[in-house]
């Protein structure tokens, strides 16, 4: 569990920063109490897939690209299980509650299942909030999601 945990950690940190090196992210992941060495998370971008793209500032930083040929991957699925508490329809509106500082990448994730008829998401620190045109299309969404659980 703590690995899947540590690199859905790794997922958001890449995600909110322009990490450049695997010590910048063991910073990073010490900062959020989490106990690592170079060495795993060395094996932690292997697992991932991160590679290194020029960032905003022209430098390189890690990151998660999606080549648009794969879906959602078994691996993704896994993390997306561990980080999500629950998952309920309130009218339009589908909220899912995950584990503390988990929102964001719960948030891409969803993003990336391509559900039918989301108008958009938003996330805090602890949920996600996926917007449909019409209470039915949250529901159908809602009841999908909870299969992908299982």
């Amino acid at each position: 569990m703590a690995r899947s945990l540590r690199q859905s950690k790794i997922l958001e940190i890449i995600s909110t920063h322009e990490v450049e090196t695997q010590d910048d992210l063991v910073a990073h992941l010490k900062s959020a109490n989490f106990d690592v060495t170079q060495a795993t998370i060395s094996r932690d971008i292997k697992e991932l897939g991160l590679i290194k793209v020029i960032g905003s500032d022209g430098r390189y930083k890690y990151a998660l690209v999606d080549s648009g040929e794969q879906g959602v991957s078994n691996k993704n699925i896994n993390l997306f299980k561990m980080c999500v508490i629950s998952v309920k329809a309130l009218n339009n509106v589908c909220v899912i509650r995950t584990v503390k500082q988990f929102a964001m990448g719960v948030c891409s994730l969803i993003d990336k299942l391509n559900l039918v008829d989301v108008m958009g998401a938003s996330c805090g620190d602890d949920s996600v909030m996926i917007y449909f045109p019409d209470n039915a299309k949250a529901f159908n969404a809602t009841n999908t999601i909870i299969e992908i659980l299982g």
